[in-house]
């Protein structure tokens, strides 16, 4: 029933650096990105606002919203979270969870051709967030294995070589990983980020095969076990507590 060309699926990030929000259509996909780390709770609303308008659309006529569910900054991914779902209950629409391990190793694709990723993102403690990913049929890069919170030293590694690396992990442990992969690693793009462009188009295809889910059960992934996944203010975000769409 469902092909990425009839689909209208809303996607937004804020679980790193840049804050970013992309609008899927049956002609087009657009997007609304800026690296200001403080200030996603104050943007996200207005990109998605600013995506709404120049598509003519309104929030009822999507399909689903989709959104970063983690790994990354706490804040960050709790913030995602709460707007889409608030978003999601105000206008009656399921929302997709998508990685954004996976996020970034779609990114590599789309920028540099990778077939094969190695996505790490800095998780701080010496540890870095960790997923193997290879692009499938569809031109989407799909996990190998379990995504992991790890030390550099202890990250699993992958068999065969023409990988390459992705995210902020490979910023501040890449010369320990290099060492370990040997040639196995080729491109590496330490400054890569997750963008909401790249969520919408591993969400539509999730969203054709059921994966959508109610708002309430849309919740943050973390990956450390020390934190605790305690939802409050998020998944209990009632239907008239959805923030306003207003774009003065």
């Amino acid at each position: 029933r469902w092909t990425r060309n009839t689909m209208r699926i809303l996607a937004i990030d804020t679980s790193g650096e840049a804050c970013s929000a992309a609008l899927l259509t049956e002609t087009c996909l657009r997007q609304r990105l800026a690296l200001e780390p403080r200030r996603h709770a104050d943007l996200i609303l207005g990109m998605v606002a600013a995506l709404m308008g120049e598509a003519g659309l309104k929030l009822q006529e999507l399909d689903a919203l989709a959104f970063g569910r983690g790994p990354g900054s706490f804040t960050g991914v709790r913030i995602a979270t709460a707007v889409v779902q608030g978003l999601a209950f105000g206008a009656d629409l399921p929302v997709v969870p998508v990685s954004t391990l996976a996020g970034l190793a779609q990114g590599q694709h789309r920028r540099h051709g990778a077939r094969q990723c190695l996505a790490a993102l800095d998780a701080r403690m010496g540890e870095v967030y960790w997923g193997c990913y290879i692009l499938d049929g569809q031109g989407l890069m799909r996990l190998v294995g379990e995504e992991v919170v790890t030390t550099p030293a202890g990250a699993e590694l992958p068999e065969g070589a023409g990988w390459q690396g992705a995210g902020s992990g490979w910023e501040t442990h890449g010369d320990l990983l290099c060492q370990r992969l040997g040639p196995r690693i080729g491109v590496i793009d330490p400054a890569a980020i997750c963008e909401a462009q790249d969520l919408v188009l591993l969400a539509a295809a999730d969203f054709a095969v059921g994966l959508a889910l109610p708002p309430e059960q849309a919740l943050p992934v973390y990956l450390r076990d020390k934190v605790t996944q305690d939802a409050t203010g998020v998944a209990g975000r009632a239907p008239h507590q959805a923030p306003s769409l207003s774009s003065s």
